[in-house]
């Protein structure tokens, strides 16, 4: 096999780890795709995690021991983070995007690869040392962000259902009160979906009182596991009262003010 310039393995190596995020690869599979050494391979894990650092845009760990190796923890900037929750505020502004009903039209936003990988990013840097075991979200719109959120922390997505799929075998099914307009509603997660006693957070598209989230920690419970965090794109701050706490998210909608006009800002986190 041919040898490898040091430019070139460096390449190899960093496409490798930040498509394999949180998964620990071992070294022997470097030396044997790059015909190395491993002390070649180890100098040029250590420029790899110099780059990361000084360009702020996560962190490459090593992890000592026979099933020990190295891997890529997803993270953000934050000057890009701010970047992001501005512009992203700047695209939901759009007059166009209210609906009758004054609903935000926010379906293209929330299947756009681009804005979902980099807001994927940004919430799976927020929970990236906690201890997980699922990413949870409710059909359909919150998918593609949780998918992202589930990748970048190498852990399963659980996709919550409105109603049972005979697909899915023996369900749990509850009823639980939407914070917004009081409705009860049901929530459906198989039974096989989640081992009792894991870690869960909860990723969804947009935030009014927290009615869902509250109805997703219960269910859990179900499963003997709990609800660790909570991340959201949107926060609906223009409703103050929420069911849940300790909760994050990216930008925050304000209402519609005087004029029309649909109102966003960074959120706390991020202004």
């Amino acid at each position: 096999m041919d040898k490898f310039s040091r430019n070139n393995r460096v390449s190899a190596i960093t496409k490798i780890l930040v498509e394999n995020p949180n998964k620990v690869i071992n070294l022997n599979t470097f030396t044997e795709m790059l015909n190395a050494a491993k002390s070649t391979i180890s100098e040029d894990i250590v420029m790899i995690k110099q780059s990361f650092s000084a360009l702020n845009i996560g962190s490459v760990e090593t992890i000592a021991g026979a099933a020990g190796g190295v891997k890529y923890v997803v993270g953000v900037g934050e000057e890009e983070c701010k970047k992001f929750a501005a512009e992203l505020c700047e695209a939901m502004s759009d007059n166009s995007r209210i609906i009758p009903g004054n609903f935000i039209y926010m379906t293209d936003i929330m299947y756009n690869p681009q804005v979902i990988q980099k807001a994927g990013a940004i919430l799976a840097s927020q929970f990236k040392d906690l201890p997980l075991d699922y990413v949870v979200t409710v059909e359909t719109k919150g998918i593609p962000l949780a998918y992202e959120v589930a990748k970048n922390l190498a852990v399963q997505l659980v996709i919550v259902r409105r109603d049972n799929k005979v697909t899915e075998g023996p369900t749990v099914t509850i009823n639980y009160v939407t914070g917004s307009s009081g409705r009860i509603q049901n929530m459906s997660l198989a039974k096989r979906s989640i081992k009792k006693g894991s870690n869960c957070i909860f990723i969804d598209d947009f935030m009014k009182a927290g009615g869902t989230a509250l109805g997703i920690l219960e269910l859990l419970k179900e499963f003997e596991s709990q609800l660790v965090g909570i991340g959201v794109l949107v926060d609906n701050v223009d409703t103050p009262k929420k069911l849940v706490r300790d909760y994050m998210a990216i930008i925050d909608y304000c209402g519609i003010n005087n004029e029309g006009k649909a109102v966003f800002s960074p959120s706390r986190f991020y202004k």
